[in-house]
This record gives structure tokens, sequence and C-alpha cells, in this order.
């Protein structure tokens, strides 16, 4: 049987490709790995080995996926499961005020909006309309986060197997994208995924609860 995990995964990897805003900077994007780049980066620090490469992507679980795109991700899930266009407009324009995602504005806006661009068919879906054609008018950014959890939304994936799975591909395309460079066996490769990963279940466990919003107010629904 196909574990819960796998098809976490399966399912981010096929939303996100091998592909994530911080990549970028990474230099994956292009299979040009350059991880020292990342120097600039308030609060990652560059990669030149296997401990760089675990303490980069232990910050990252720490200061970026959980309290930040995990966040963003609910708050997303939670706006299109009720309908609430106007809270997730007033949340898209929040987030873009605040440094961590001003810092990875152009392409998180990129991947969200063509990610949401391949959601243009469902024509009988308004809420996926609406919040196309907000984001066209710029009256919203259309963060790829937000985007994600629409798709989960739509999609009827299970919120924490979404989370589960978008940490999975990510922490997967960084030490992949790393390892020619930091000359990382399979082996090598797989422990640190495991090692980095095992607790992410635990951590979704006890926030099943809906998240608080930025700025959230009660709004009567759009």
């Amino acid at each position: 049987m196909v574990s819960q995990t796998q098809l976490a995964l399966n399912d981010a990897a096929e939303w996100l490709g091998d592909w994530h805003p911080l990549a970028e900077q990474l230099g994956c994007a292009s299979n040009a790995v350059s991880l020292g780049s990342l120097s600039a980066w308030r609060c990652l620090q560059p990669v030149h080995d296997r401990e760089s490469l675990r303490r980069f992507l232990l910050r990252y679980h720490q200061q970026i996926l959980k309290p930040v795109e995990w966040r963003a991700i609910r708050v997303a899930h939670r706006h299109a499961e009720r309908n609430e266009l106007r809270e997730l407009i007033e949340f898209d324009q929040a987030l873009g005020r605040r440094q961590t995602f001003r810092e990875l504005a152009r392409p998180s806006r990129r991947v969200g909006r063509a990610q949401l661009g391949k959601l243009r068919p469902l024509r009988d879906h308004r809420f996926v309309q609406r919040y196309l054609r907000a984001v066209e008018s710029r009256r919203a950014h259309g963060w790829h986060t937000l985007v994600y959890g629409v798709s989960l939304a739509v999609y009827s994936i299970p919120l924490c197997q979404g989370l589960l799975g978008y940490a999975h591909q990510i922490t997967r395309g960084f030490i992949y994208a790393a390892a020619r460079s930091l000359q990382l066996s399979e082996h090598e490769c797989r422990n640190l995924f495991n090692e980095l990963c095992a607790s992410l279940p635990a951590v979704l466990e006890p926030r099943e609860g809906p998240p608080v919003a930025i700025g959230d107010r009660a709004h009567a629904r759009d």
C-alpha cells in the first residue's frame, strides 16, 4: 500500500515540480547550484558542505517553512473552503508588506500566478475565477503559498497531507539540488531528508484548528 507520506509528496511534487522561490537564489532553477549566494538572506547562511546544508535546511524549516509558508497555506485553505474572497485578498496584501515575502516577491508571484493560471479552466469555480481576476487586476499578488492553499481546497486534498507534501518536496529539492556540488551520495541525501522530515507530522498534529490570519477580522462573506 502506498503510504500517506508518499501520497503527500506526490501531490506537492505535481504542483511544485522541483522549484521553490528560494531555489532561484540557490541556483536550483538552472541546475547550476551556488549555495553560497544565500549569504545575503537574513536568516540563512551560506552552504559549503553537508553540515552547513543541514543547518540551512533546519533554519529554513524553523524560520520560513513553519511560521511563514505553512501558516500562509493554512490561511488560504481556510478562506477558500469558506468562500472568503475578501479575507483572502486582505491576507494576500498583508503578506506583501512583510519583509520575508518582499525578499521573495518576484519568484513567489511568478510561481503562484503560473499555478493559478492552471486553474483558469475551472469556469464553474467562482472563488477561483474571482481570485484570478483580483491577481490579474493587481488587487492581489497571488503568492505561491496562497495559490497552493487554494489548490488544496479546490481539489479536496487534506490540509495536513498537503502541508507535509509541500515540506517534503521542497526539502528534497534543496538536498538534491546541492548534492552534486557538495558531492553527496544518494545514501547521504536520503538520510538527511529522513532526519529533517521525521518530526514534521508531529508538528502538524496539534495544529488542526483554524489559524489566525494576519490582520484577520470578522467580515461578511464576499
